[in-house]
């Protein structure tokens, strides 16, 4: 079976409605992952049906948490979760954050080729940015442990009136980064909720971490 029916059946198992011309645009993001994938190595995975499971619907089945419309990915390496995020839900602003000089230029060049005017590239360390808005969701995917995550990206969730998240996408259920988080010392954000994902295609354990800031 072709990547095209394969991202199709996985959609739908996922229960959500996306117009065919934003999964071609889709599968458009991940051709370019592959062919940037050769020089500036932006993902241990290869296979382009492994791809689509670990990278494309793993970031998809995060969208009913996402939280307001200003959305941040930090550590956002290839643009995973942003880019998918962005190209489902293009009244979403999206910005990347990413440091590493050549992931960041790929995020530049797929913004381009994929037309994303709702993506923003921003080229530095997470700690260094920072948004006078603030961000309502603010993800991380493979970017750190929890307590890295509040102490580094915290600042750039929204404050004042509660709805600001911090949402970390994890493997198995992060038993010692959440035992590691010490609301004492950082009494901003309490860990709202755990919850389990199913990512079609993909046999292994997906968890979000969804973190409330409240103050």
């Amino acid at each position: 079976m072709s990547l095209a029916p394969r991202l199709a059946e996985g959609i739908a198992a996922l229960g959500f409605s996306i117009p065919h011309e934003t999964q071609v645009r889709l599968l458009q993001y991940l051709a370019l992952i592959q062919k940037w994938n050769h020089v500036h190595n932006l993902t241990a995975v290869r296979e382009p049906e492994t791809m689509l499971a670990r990278h494309l619907l793993d970031s998809l089945a995060i969208i009913p948490y996402i939280t307001g419309e200003r959305i941040v990915d930090v550590g956002s390496g290839a643009g995973l979760p942003g880019i998918p995020l962005a190209l489902v839900h293009p009244e979403w602003h999206v910005a990347l954050v990413e440091s590493n000089h050549k992931k960041a230029i790929f995020l530049q060049q797929a913004r381009i080729e994929l037309s994303l005017k709702n993506v923003e590239v921003v080229a530095e360390r997470v700690e260094n940015f920072s948004s006078a808005e603030g961000f309502d969701t603010v993800i991380s995917r493979a970017f750190s442990d929890l307590a890295d995550f509040v102490r580094l990206g915290g600042h750039l969730c929204r404050q004042g009136d509660g709805e600001g998240r911090l949402v970390a996408m994890k493997g198995i259920y992060p038993h010692e980064e959440l035992a590691q988080l010490k609301p004492e010392l950082d009494p901003l954000f309490i860990v709202e909720k755990v919850l389990p994902i199913t990512v079609p295609g993909l046999e292994a354990e997906r968890h979000l971490v969804v973190m409330k800031r409240y103050a």
